[in-house]
């Protein structure tokens, strides 16, 4: 038997079917911060904002409930990149890629951690026990 680990949810990168925690993780941060800074501006789409957020918070939420490692990677970029097929008809394997102590990966480990403490602020009105679940995570 086969150990999985529940890895849904979360956003693909540029368009094709490959999850990437990096990119995922700053770009829920950079939103966080746009969100932190400019709130009164988002105006009636702030909560629409703010679960765009938490969507990729849950996800980078499970890339990390494994203690001591943190999963990067959903998919081979290159195989992925050969073909082009919608989400629920993919047929490429789906590799999950993984750091921990070894092989190690620090910045890939600490952006996912930027991503829940800069969230945290955000959803903290909305969903104080979750914002305290990400910043308890973060830490």
């Amino acid at each position: 038997m086969a150990w999985q680990v529940d890895l849904t949810g979360g956003y693909y990168d540029a368009g094709d079917n490959v999850k990437f925690g990096f990119p995922m993780a700053f770009t829920a941060t950079l939103m966080s911060w746009g969100l932190i800074d400019f709130g009164r501006s988002f105006g009636a789409h702030a909560a629409e904002a703010r679960e765009a957020v938490r969507w990729a918070t849950d996800y980078l939420m499970k890339a990390t409930a494994t203690p001591n490692t943190v999963y990067v990677q959903v998919g081979d970029a290159f195989r992925d990149h050969s073909c082009w097929e919608r989400p629920e008809d993919m047929d490429t394997p789906r590799t999950v890629y993984k750091v921990a102590p070894s092989p190690p990966g620090s910045a890939v480990a600490a952006a996912p951690a930027a991503a829940r403490a800069a969230a945290s602020n955000v959803i903290r009105a909305a969903d104080p026990d979750y914002s305290n679940r990400l910043l308890d995570r973060a830490i």
